[in-house]
């Protein structure tokens, strides 16, 4: 189960990238870096960091430890920037943090250090499996922490949800931006990925990780109208996905061999 913290201290605004996740201080005394509920990509970006990083967790990917925070929004005060105190205020309740690493540098695919095949293939089939768009030599969304590769950012992950248009027909399809995924050429083969990957997500997992979400992130939508069906939509998709055959396996192979 996700632990819950509660942010005591906002530190400083990263603003790498575009949602300017907030450095913050918790009650447990540790540093996490949050991804804020009142971002410009909403609740459904915190969804996606939570499922796609507790199943890649779950696989024994190394992502840093998730939280989930409480921030109340009189922690605004520390921060002079009016754009950043808006922010803030706009996020009080629950977010979700990831653990800071400090001295963490961003991967650089030239620079290395070159991460091991089976690694790279389990992180490729990952981001397949969960349809994330955003791992790219562009935007790697990996550092480098003494020496270790560490997975973040997974915010653009299961952009089906964005509008759930016919989630079952999109659960069977291949994944073409896979071909574009920063890990691929240095991945073994994404079948064998497949083959010890597969069997570990199941459907007491997703639940398990589902429940997880705070019902606040799910609000009625057409369609959905309360949490609950949020978190079947979720879970009917993830496993719809992992029937075979999996074309987003077949896909990644064939730009493996590319």
């Amino acid at each position: 189960m996700l632990r819950t913290v509660t942010a005591t201290r906002y530190v400083t605004p990263l603003r790498e990238g575009g949602s300017v996740p907030a450095l913050v201080e918790a009650d447990d005394d540790g540093l996490y870096v949050v991804k804020l509920l009142g971002a410009g990509h909403g609740r459904k970006a915190l969804v996606a960091e939570l499922l796609a990083g507790e199943i890649g967790r779950h696989l024994g990917l190394p992502v840093p430890d998730l939280v989930l925070v409480e921030l109340d929004a009189t922690l605004a005060k520390a921060e002079p920037d009016q754009e950043i105190q808006d922010l803030l205020e706009r996020s009080a309740g629950t977010n979700v943090g990831l653990d800071f690493l400090p001295g963490a540098l961003a991967f650089a695919p030239a620079v290395g250090p070159a991460p091991e095949p089976d690694l790279a293939a389990a992180v490729v089939w990952l981001d397949a499996f969960t349809t994330n768009v955003d791992r790219t030599p562009r935007n790697p969304n990996l550092i480098v922490w003494h020496r270790r590769l560490h997975l973040i950012d997974h915010g653009s992950a299961l952009y089906i949800h964005h509008t759930w248009r016919d989630p079952g027909s999109h659960a069977r399809r291949p994944f073409e931006p896979i071909r574009d995924h920063v890990l691929l050429p240095f991945a073994s083969s994404i079948v064998d990925a497949d083959a010890r990957l597969a069997p570990l997500v199941d459907q007491p997992l997703l639940e398990r990780l589902v429940a997880a979400i705070p019902d606040d992130w799910l609000r009625a939508e057409d369609g959905l109208p309360d949490a609950d069906a949020h978190r079947r939509a979720y879970v009917d998709y993830l496993l719809t996905r992992l029937e075979a055959p999996r074309a987003f396996v077949e896909e990644a192979e064939r730009a493996r061999a590319a």
